[in-house]
């Protein structure tokens, strides 16, 4: 049953809902729980069942529905009401992002086992708590420290590996609006394979990514099958569209390969409604395998999966060549892919009216370093003088030590939809190569109708020991990109990790970055918070008075600070730690720690006498509001750093985790 105490209950929402008041710009609305109370009341693993009753379930945010032309929730001319926001709830940890194309964008696709999560974080993000977290990443949050295998533990990659002999528990839902999405792969109709067996109750992750008028859209992971006593899944990931609660799936738009058609993923990340009344989907399509027979480092170490079964790589090699066996064979279900960017449109009706790739495509494997991955990406998509532009990523061939890089790039049709697509590099986010590499890689997450975007670029050299994700704003109109560093705000230090996630067409940017200036030279994880930008002019209120200033950022903690109503207010029970979406209507989707009954004071870093729950929120322009009646809270000194038997939090587990969890739109 879920847990009383630790959940966000139905009751707390209504609660919350009744004794909002108006915050300084922003006020909080928070969304419904129903979903992730849902997913908690869900009956897991006998092993892990405690810990699934006195866990509370996480929600992320990951989308807000666009407004209607002319809205504008600054003049009071808007419905908040109706702009829905998209999310997930994830009970315990997740093991490998559902929202990556590839794991961690680990071109080389080797974080599938216990030390390839300890590489990474190790080599990515740098901290002295790789160790707990790699171990919590792999076999769930609450595991036991001292019977790692015993299976206690929420989530996690070991529970997904070991469903071939153990079967499997939902994870991740879905979430419009705070209630469960069913999505199509929930669907035994959704799966003409031959042989699969008998679907599985509650055995899908979700995330929906976007809401785009009576559509939806997101990802899924195949439900799980019986057959003859094994537990198979069909495929890795399928994008799907919901229209008006209806359920479509994305299939993957290659022809000829059935290897790559039945196994391989697609993923639905961003979506735009054209002129017609259809819907533009933008993501992910494998292509092609990956196997070469000389690479280890795509086996996952059996030993960690702990199901006593060997992984044998000539038979994994023949999952390709003979496809009869893909749903009996053990080592089909740890298939990789090369993935490339991909289009649908689907229809009012729910039919896919066309789809198709939008790039060219490298070889699946670098011919000169063969356990490298071609990859690339469409993020998000927006119409830009009446025709779609996608922002995401493709893979270079940098013909050196380091080639096949994921790079930062738009996607232009050359005539209609259906037409080809051109590919273009984003200028300022080439990638240097050998000894003087400068990232690891870079990705565009957003674009407006002004052709502005914005996106990450990830340092490959240490920066004071922080590894440091840059973000960017590059605009088409001038050939420009610039960097939100400390030229532009001083909320922006050096060495400070960031992630631009959301831009509208009134240049108004949406993100989170590390909100304290530490240096990590304990290697501990900062603190994140929301941030907005102002990139073009001034935000201004119903009076014609400015709300916020042109190229100035601020800390949305500081946008919805209202002293005037005491700790124990709404305003100041939420510390917002992403902003995640940002519709032209001003209202913004946000992820933030919640502290029933309000913190003890009014600082940015004030602790919670409750327990934490993390949960999604919405942040609604108020009306009559100006610059004036922004109060930026004070700081707080850092409390020193509290560790106790190598463990960590579940808040800060996730913490840890949410450079791996990015928004897609």
């Amino acid at each position: 049953m879920p847990h009383k105490m630790l959940k966000l209950s139905t009751l707390a929402i209504l609660v919350a809902g009744a004794s909002q008041a108006s915050a300084a710009v922003y006020t909080i609305e928070p969304v419904s729980t129903a979903g992730a109370d849902q997913l908690a009341a869900q009956a897991y693993f006998p092993s892990a069942q405690a810990n699934a009753d006195s866990t509370p379930v996480s929600m992320f945010t990951t989308g807000i529905k666009p407004s209607a032309e002319g809205e504008n929730c600054f003049t009071g001319n808007c419905n908040a009401g109706s702009y829905d926001v998209a999310g997930t709830a994830r009970r315990g940890t997740q093991g490998a992002p559902l929202s990556d194309a590839v794991a961690f964008n680990q071109n080389r696709q080797f974080v599938n086992d216990l030390s390839g999560l300890y590489n990474y974080c190790r080599d990515d993000l740098g901290y002295n708590t790789c160790d707990v977290w790699a171990r919590s990443e792999y076999f769930g949050y609450g595991y036991n420290v001292d019977d790692e295998q015993s299976g206690q533990g929420l989530g996690g990659l070991q529970h997904i590996q070991q469903t071939w002999k153990n079967n499997y528990r939902s994870n991740a839902v879905a979430l419009d609006n705070g209630a469960a999405v069913t999505t199509k792969a929930d669907d035994a109709s959704a799966y003409p394979e031959q042989g699969i067996g008998t679907l599985q109750d509650k055995t899908t992750d979700a995330t929906l990514e976007g809401i785009a008028g009576n559509y939806s859209f997101g990802t899924s992971s195949s439900a799980v099958f019986n057959n003859n006593g094994v537990y198979p899944r069909a495929f890795a990931k399928r994008g799907f569209v919901n229209i008006d609660g209806t359920p479509a799936a994305l299939l993957n738009p290659v022809s000829g390969d059935a290897f790559v058609k039945n196994m391989g993923q697609t993923m639905a990340n961003g979506a735009v409604e054209t002129t017609d009344g259809n819907l533009l989907v933008v993501g992910t399509s494998s292509f092609a395998q990956t196997f070469t027979q000389d690479v280890d480092s795509r086996d996952p170490n059996t030993d960690d999966i702990n199901i006593g079964l060997g992984f044998n790589k000539d038979t994994f090699k023949q999952c390709a060549t003979n496809p009869s066996n893909l749903y009996s064979t053990f080592e089909c279900q740890f298939s990789s892919f090369a993935n490339e960017a991909a289009f649908w449109l689907v229809d009012a009706s729910g039919n896919v009216v066309k789809s198709g790739a939008m790039g060219a495509n490298l070889a699946a494997v670098d011919k000169d370093h063969d356990d490298v991955s071609a990859q690339a990406s469409a993020n998000a998509v927006a119409m830009v003088n009446g025709s779609p532009v996608a922002v995401g990523y493709i893979s270079r061939d940098t013909n050196s030590s380091d080639s096949y890089v994921m790079e930062a790039a738009f996607f232009k049709p050359t005539a209609g939809i259906d037409s080809s697509w051109t590919q273009t590099a984003i200028p300022g986010m080439t990638i240097s190569t050998g000894d003087d590499r400068n990232y690891e890689y870079t990705m565009a997450n957003d674009v407006n109708a002004n052709f502005k975007v914005v996106g990450i670029a990830k340092s490959h050299k240490a920066d004071n020991r922080s590894y440091p994700q840059k973000m960017f704003i590059y605009d088409n109109a001038t050939g420009q990109t610039k960097f939100l560093d400390s030229s532009v705000s001083s909320i922006f230090f050096r060495g400070s990790n960031g992630d631009a996630e959301a831009i509208n067409d009134h240049d108004q940017v949406v993100g989170w970055v590390d909100s304290e200036t530490k240096n990590q030279i304990d290697g501990s994880e900062r603190r994140h918070r929301a941030f907005t930008y102002i990139s073009g002019s001034a935000i201004k209120g119903s009076e014609g008075k400015n709300v916020l200033e042109s190229k100035k950022t601020y800390w949305l903690d500081d946008l919805t600070n209202a002293p005037e109503l005491g700790n124990a207010s709404v305003a100041n029970s939420y510390r917002i730690i992403s902003a995640t979406d940002i519709n032209n209507a001003g209202v913004i989707s946000a992820t933030a720690n919640y502290c029933a009954g309000g913190y003890q004071n009014l600082t940015k870093e004030a602790q919670c006498s409750v327990t934490e729950k993390q949960v999604a929120i919405k942040l609604v322009p108020k009306a009559n509001a100006t610059n004036k009646d922004i109060i930026v809270r004070k700081a707080e000194e850092d409390e020193p750093v509290k560790r106790s038997g190598g463990s960590l939090g579940i808040l800060a587990l996730t913490a840890l985790g949410f450079i791996g969890f990015r928004r897609r739109k």
